[in-house]
């Protein structure tokens, strides 16, 4: 069991409801420039769409229930590892996904699949191998990153 401090248990909780937040909506809820449903929709079936974001947000929903569910108490053995788990896993998809086709190894097909869906959606990189990691994934993923450093400075 691990204890945390106020303050550790805050920072991991609030970044915990942002990644399921996003998680959740981001493909559905539009959210001015910083998606596009639309085009979305477009690409994908609604079949797609709903096992996509199932996928993609059970576990860090779960992980965020029992963190609410054991705030101010220890945390048990498996939610540690649960939450180093998971979030690890979500940055290497997302290094993946976004930034090993941007920086490292063009992915051509990816990179047209991300034109269709995030063309019309805000960035602030420069294009790079024919794709732009837009501002609505560069925030997740710093979060995602900062979830991991909260989790190492809290000692778990």
């Amino acid at each position: 069991m691990t204890t945390l401090s106020s303050l550790e248990e805050i920072t991991l909780i609030g970044l915990q409801v942002f990644h399921v937040a996003f998680l959740w909506i981001h493909d559905w809820v539009p959210l001015g420039r910083l998606n596009d449903v639309a085009a979305v929709r477009k690409e994908d079936s609604l079949q797609r769409l709903v096992s996509v974001t199932l996928v993609q947000s059970l576990p860090w929903s779960i992980g965020l229930f029992f963190s609410a569910r054991y705030f101010g108490r220890p945390y048990p053995g498996w939610l540690v590892m649960w939450l180093w788990i998971s979030y690890t896993l979500l940055f290497f998809g997302q290094l993946r996904a976004w930034w090993v086709p941007y920086l490292l190894k063009p992915d051509p097909e990816r990179a047209q699949r991300y034109r269709r869906i995030f063309g019309n959606t805000h960035s602030f990189l420069p294009e790079r191998n024919g794709m732009v990691p837009n501002t609505a994934h560069i925030l997740p993923h710093a979060a995602t990153a900062a979830m991991l450093l909260a989790l190492f400075a809290a000692n778990l």
